[in-house]
């Protein structure tokens, strides 16, 4: 049965066609993945899908009574409330119920008339057996074993979420989102700001789940864990396939050669005709058949030229320093008020490429800050070689100012450069044509992260410290950089929540940050 039907979808974001006569059909308890290149339009699609967004041409079309809950990580929430009381409000209309049974207790004890008392205390036995039946006084309880899951426990359920980093905040309504049980779940990103084993406990639960979900995720292997369908976003269309993101990405390559040659041997065709009626179109014996061609070839139904997918291509200037000495660290102790591990060890050469492991939250973004000078050293210390040349990616896109385009704000680091040498820059990083003039606040996540990275391409570095660089990605964007990264010969340290990217840079080489 159809929980949700899309019927011919058409809307343009900037002047730029996402979807065009567009169709779709979503079952009942499906789990789905949605895929497609960077800015391809995934997160407009569920914003309009979830009635965040009004299409331009077409009908979508829920199950009538339908739940619904989007993880949208960029909503926000009110931050003056604590942990727990913003995960209770998951529950709210229990709380209002077993509100209203209370105060309907308290109201007895006014009542003299026995049959009317017998009447309330029949209504509140059945408030009661709901109560019960929702399990509402183990909610604690259930809340507790989600949150311990996603790694919230660790952040303290008094806390107040103000305190909380924009991750944090995203696990948060991660957990909450959960907790709802809504019928249908439309999540975009959920393991961005998850580390490995909260991701397999989401893993886990989203494969517990009857209800549907639609998930947006560049992770292949939490996509391969997680779906039975996989929707792909691509030149215009909305295309469904069964089975995970492997079998997908199977069948799209075959169905992709197919249509190249479908497109090959009808342009071929059209040569042949058009040749045809360019020869015989003036000879009065011939011009009668040379009409006709002409009909047929108006007729023809054509086929779009297969879209060209511009790869990025990531490279990063290296000047190998030939040392057993490019960072040392002894004793250190990070963190802000007060530290936040145990003293840390460390001592990498200019080769080494290590991968920092450790559950979200704990400090490894705090590290790599303290490396970079970024944040004092709380006790310890650590020593850098004298020609330590980092690159460095945040985790947090800060640009300073997103007001402004990738173009200009490339220009305004590289003021000599003309415009034409900025965009070719631009286009090895996969940021083409409109893109270098958009406001860079109007990008995607993954067109923003392309952008700091092809910043870091015009550096000539020897270490590059890079702070979870595959968010947002593409999975084309991530081989690519993955390749880059291998090939490079400097140090490299890095944070990443992907067991398969960080393996295939840095090998076995971990550094598990514990308390």
């Amino acid at each position: 049965m159809a929980i949700l039907e899309i019927k011919n979808l058409s809307h343009t974001y900037d002047g730029k066609p996402l979807f065009s006569n567009a169709s779709l059909s979503i079952n009942n308890g499906e789990h789905v993945g949605i895929v497609g290149l960077n800015g391809a339009g995934k997160t407009t699609f569920i914003n309009i899908i979830s009635g965040k967004l009004p299409q331009d041409e077409g009908e979508v079309k829920w199950m009538g009574g339908i739940r619904r809950g989007y993880l949208d990580q960029h909503a926000d929430i009110d931050r003056s409330k604590t942990v727990m009381e913003y995960l209770r409000e998951a529950f709210a209309h229990l709380y209002a119920e077993n509100e209203r049974m209370e105060n309907m207790y308290a109201d007895m004890a006014e009542i003299s008339d026995p049959d009317e008392l017998d009447r309330r205390i029949e209504k509140a036995n059945k408030i009661l057996d709901r109560l019960t039946d929702a399990g509402f006084f183990e909610l604690d309880s259930a809340i507790k074993k989600v949150a311990g899951g996603l790694g919230i426990a660790a952040l303290g359920y008094d806390t107040v979420i103000s305190t909380l980093s924009g991750g944090q905040r995203a696990k948060l309504m991660l957990a909450r989102l959960l907790l709802e049980k809504p019928d249908i779940m439309l999540l975009d990103e959920p393991t961005n700001f998850l580390d490995i084993e909260h991701i397999a406990w989401l893993t886990e639960y989203l494969n517990s789940v009857k209800n549907t979900f639609l998930v947006i995720s560049h992770d292949v292997e939490f996509l391969d864990k997680v779906t039975k369908f996989i929707v792909s976003i691509e030149n215009g269309t909305i295309k469904k396939y069964g089975g995970n993101y492997t079998t997908y990405r199977a069948q799209a390559e075959q169905n992709a050669k197919q249509y190249e040659e479908s497109y090959r041997r009808q342009q071929e065709e059209i040569k042949r005709m058009e040749d045809y009626i360019a020869r015989n179109k003036a000879r009065a014996a011939t011009a009668g058949m040379a009409n006709s061609r002409k009909k047929m070839l108006d007729r023809m139904e054509r086929l779009d030229k297969p879209a060209v997918i511009y790869d990025a291509e990531f490279s990063f200037p290296c000047e190998v320093l030939h040392t057993r000495d490019m960072l040392t660290a002894n004793e250190l102790l990070i963190g802000y008020s007060s530290p936040l591990l145990p003293p840390i060890n460390l001592h990498i050469d200019g080769e080494t490429k290590l991968w920092i492991r450790g559950t979200n939250g704990i400090g490894k973004t705090t590290l790599i800050k303290t490396l970079m000078g970024k944040i004092p050293a709380k006790g310890g210390g650590f020593a850098l070689h004298p020609f330590f040349k980092p690159g460095y990616i945040e985790q947090d896109m800060d640009f300073g100012t997103k007001e402004t385009n990738a173009l200009g704000y490339l220009s305004d680091l590289y003021p000599r450069l003309q415009p034409k040498q900025l965009r070719e820059k631009l286009s090895k990083a996969g940021i083409k044509n409109e893109l270098c003039t958009k406001p860079l606040r109007e990008l995607s996540g993954g067109e923003q992260v392309r952008v700091k990275l092809c910043v870091l391409m015009q550096k000539t570095t020897n270490i590059l410290l890079l702070d979870e660089p595959t968010n947002h990605l593409d999975v084309r964007a991530k081989e690519s950089l993955k390749k880059a990264l291998t090939e490079y010969k400097g140090a490299v340290i890095l944070v990443s929540h992907e067991r398969d990217f960080a393996e295939a840079v840095c090998g076995n080489n971990v550094l598990d940050i514990k308390q």
